[in-house]
């Protein structure tokens, strides 16, 4: 029989503030392989010392084909995939090596808590957040999407006990700075599928998308934070939508 063995693929740009946390919770794989994308920061050099081999990708194909670029770098017959900014629970690192030692599927999702300024999020349409990201070579691989990447497979995913805690936004400033890059490839991804944008689409998805998060998604149980993320949501609907509008006008001169 096979040996079973474990990497970890992870890609980075400028990751260094909870790169050495995210590594070191995933001590026990057999390879951890990171695809940097022209980190200025000192990331590269985090992920060395922490026994990663790094792979320098500068010219940015989008999130799901760099995510795929760490998948065929390693050479295990598993995977984890994870964003620096996750850290992997005790609890559910048990949960992987139980999983490994006696796989019942091909897929697994672990459950994602994220934090928001400090505020771990329970709501929102945040969480729960079951996501695939452990499985066998070949039965799973990423999305070619240019942002929100997912995992597409044919086979039952089964849930793993334990968190994957996702430091997602550790600061206003890096708020405002997803804010723009998220609207941004979301614009970018909607005109190379053929569609359109205009200031009355803006406008009414980006309510939408406020209403849908507060109200909907019970964001205003999550006190302050919730009318932010809302804010978030409804202001990153409302450039996306904008700058598709430009594209088009860009597009048709």
């Amino acid at each position: 029989m096979q040996e079973t063995t474990l990497g970890v693929a992870i890609i980075t740009k400028n990751a260094a503030a909870r790169l050495a946390e995210c590594l070191q919770a995933v001590a026990f794989a057999d390879q951890i392989v990171v695809i940097d994308g022209g980190s200025t920061d000192g990331t590269a050099d985090i992920a060395r010392s922490h026994g990663a081999r790094v792979i320098e990708q500068t010219d940015w194909p989008g999130f799901g084909p760099q995510k795929n670029r760490a998948v065929d770098a390693l050479g295990t017959n598993w995977i984890l995939s994870l964003d620096a900014d996750e850290i992997v629970s005790p609890e559910l690192a048990s949960a992987i090596r139980a999983a490994l030692a006696a796989p019942a599927a091909e897929v697994y999702a672990v459950d994602r808590l994220s934090s928001f300024c400090g505020h771990w999020i329970h709501h929102s349409g945040w969480y729960p957040d079951w996501i695939p990201r452990l499985f066998k070579r070949g039965a799973a691989r990423f999305s070619d999407d240019l942002v929100h990447e997912r995992l597409v497979f044919d086979t039952p995913a089964q849930r793993l006990a334990g968190k994957l805690m996702h430091y997602s936004y550790e600061d206003f400033e890096g708020v405002l700075r997803k804010l723009d890059a998220y609207s941004t490839a979301g614009a970018q991804q909607r005109h190379a599928a053929g569609q359109r944008g205009s200031f009355g689409k803006a406008l009414g998805r980006g309510a939408w998308a406020f209403v849908r998060t507060y109200v909907l998604r019970r964001g205003f149980l999550d006190g302050r934070a919730g009318f932010m993320i809302a804010v978030f949501n409804a202001e990153t609907v409302y450039y996306r939508f904008l700058k598709l509008a430009r594209l088009g006008e860009k597009a048709r001169r």
